[in-house]
């Protein structure tokens, strides 16, 4: 995870970087930093008109050494910033750190493509994984940024024509309503012409994702209403006959097959975490709720990682005012522990319990993340800040609890590992895992059934897409600046490019059998795939465990009033 800021402007010196944003883009990437300022044309030329501030922030979980940022080709006078992971360059592995290999890419393509876009935009076609950057091709003068085809990673820009700026960067300076997220429908580009600010402001360009020709995963016709997320065409098929989703159909297999090769690459040959006081060899820790998404990724963790390597279970509850009233009230004077009774904690203590029951001899360690009512009121104005331009109370109830959960500092009392049972731990690991995406693909949420009631497999498959086509809007952006505040990576393998696509291409009734009831296959229809890989997995009772949104679960919402409503702008 890095910090990416770019400043664009008609006067040298005037980018310099206000405090909060210095303070957000070092807590991103606490490793390095690094920064480059160049004119966009020669000294004492016509066109010296603006100026170009890059500056990247480091957090380094690729190759064996921290890899400084800006990267700048010394002869071009190119510039990348970038933030994220590329997995994959055509469809082969990355050996050593990504944004090496990436800005060796990007610097070939320039030099290859006398002038065009076209090679630069091949390249960055090319690449497998989630990322946000910041490209600024000298030899044509461009600027080149965007978001993978997902939007895992945060990019805002912000234009000013009275200042004469135009700023690209990882989190908002300011709370206004000039800061907004670049989409993730594509790449963008903007010629950094003489007069670039004296003239009407021009939005940038808009480069399609989808290659004429290309990788595996994005060879799709150019026009066609049902790729969704610029990745797949989404499987609009009907079933015919009694198709009947059990332990034994393909799609249970093949999902925990295309499962444990996208963990492969979040999981493994993470580098050892810096020094931190902890003896503990932790390099992952899981956004755990004990819902089936979280857990059925811990539960795969487990096959994969070494022996000795522990795996941490972050899970949050708050101290809500409004409903430790009513347990007090009903307790009549019995004492009331307010974090133990949030229905995550529950179902999180239940779903370790089983994980350890099913993998013995790997450390879980449950990290109970309490979060006192006034503790998250001193936080809110940095939370608010964090998620902008996302400005709701659910944005904001959400992000309070991913905030808090990434920070990762808990009780842990541990009989496993006595070493490391304390009051207060926090935990060393600097990849965290989320289930997101799973209700999304495989149709989780209340909604879907209500789709299906409605309109059948139609109206369901029509709700599946709308999830998925706009999980970069909604989510991910704001998620990555909640979590990222604390110097760590979220990892999504729901969202690898190559399991969305299989599981968008893969029939409805194949992943959520709402025609067939319980009894049938043992577990509810809705993320019925999922909830069979788990019971294959060993975790019975995991794979019956009701899905609640983490906001309900963790006791974020509605804290002063029963009466606000998710959609109300935070005040």
């Amino acid at each position: 995870m890095c910090g990416i800021h770019v400043d664009v402007r008609r006067s040298a010196g005037t980018g310099a970087l206000r405090s909060f944003l210095h303070h957000c883009l070092c807590n991103r990437g606490p490793d390095h930093f690094g920064q480059v300022t160049a004119p966009l044309n020669a000294p004492g030329s016509e066109d010296d008109d603006a100026f170009l501030t890059f500056t990247s922030t480091v957090l380094s979980l690729r190759g064996d050494h921290v890899t400084k940022q800006p990267f700048q080709d010394r002869q071009t006078g190119s510039v990348l910033c970038w933030n994220g992971e590329a997995w994959k360059i055509d469809g082969r592995a990355i050996q050593g750190n990504d944004g090496e290999a990436v800005f060796a890419l990007l610097s070939d393509a320039s030099s290859s493509g006398t002038g065009s876009s076209n090679t630069i935009l091949e390249a960055l076609r090319s690449i497998e994984g989630p990322f946000a950057f910041v490209y600024f091709d000298a030899p044509s003068k461009t600027l080149y940024f965007g978001r993978d085809r997902l939007g895992r990673r945060s990019l805002l820009i912000c234009h000013d024509d009275t200042e004469g700026s135009l700023v690209i960067s990882s989190v908002a300076e300011t709370c206004d309503d000039k800061w907004k997220e670049v989409e993730a429908d594509g790449v963008y580009s903007v010629a950094l012409h003489a007069g670039l600010f004296s003239s009407p402001y021009a939005p940038p360009s808009r480069h399609e994702w989808l290659p004429e020709t290309g990788a595996e995963f994005v060879s799709l016709p150019v026009v066609t209403v049902d790729v969704t997320s610029l990745i797949g065409i989404f499987n609009t098929a009907l079933p015919t006959g009694n198709a009947v989703l059990l332990s034994s159909s393909p799609a249970v297999s093949a999902l925990r097959d295309q499962l444990t090769a996208s963990l492969s690459l979040r999981v493994l040959n993470i580098p050892e975490p810096p020094v931190n006081g902890s003896t503990s060899n932790t390099r992952v820790a899981v956004l755990f709720s004990g819902g089936l998404d979280c857990t059925v990724l811990a539960r795969l963790s487990h096959d994969l990682l070494p022996p000795d390597q522990a795996v941490d279970l972050l899970n949050v509850a708050f101290e809500n005012p409004r409903v430790a009233a009513q347990l007090h009230k009903q307790a009549k004077g019995a004492p009331v522990d307010v974090y133990e009774a949030c229905p995550d904690r529950i179902t999180g203590r239940k779903a370790y319990a089983e994980l350890r029951s099913v993998c013995p001899g790997r450390v879980f360690r449950f990290v109970a993340v309490n979060v006192p009512y006034t503790e998250t009121c001193a936080h809110r104005a940095r939370i608010i800040s964090l998620i902008h331009p996302h400005n709701t109370e659910m944005d904001l109830s959400i992000a309070c609890a991913l905030y808090f959960a990434a920070r990762g500092q808990g009780s842990c009392h541990e009989d496993t590992d006595p070493d490391v049972s304390t009051a207060v731990y926090t935990t060393p690991a600097r990849v965290l895992l989320s289930g997101l995406g799973a209700d999304e693909l495989f149709g989780g949420y209340v909604r879907h059934p209500s789709a299906f009631e409605r309109a059948g497999y139609p109206g369901l498959i029509d709700e599946l897409k709308l999830d998925v086509g706009r999980l970069g809007k909604r989510n991910l952006g704001r998620d990555d600046r909640a979590m990222a505040h604390w110097g760590k990576e979220v990892r999504f393998p729901f969202l690898d490019e190559r399991l969305v696509k299989w599981a968008i291409e893969t029939p409805a009734w194949e992943k959520c059998d709402f025609d067939n009831a319980e009894e049938i296959s043992g577990v509810e229809a809705g993320k019925r795939v999922l909830r069979l890989v788990a019971r294959e997995l060993g975790m019975e009772q995991v794979a019956r465990e009701k899905k609640r949104a983490i906001q309900f679960g963790s006791r974020t919402a509605k804290m002063e009033s029963g009466r606000v409503k998710g959609t109300m702008l935070i005040s």
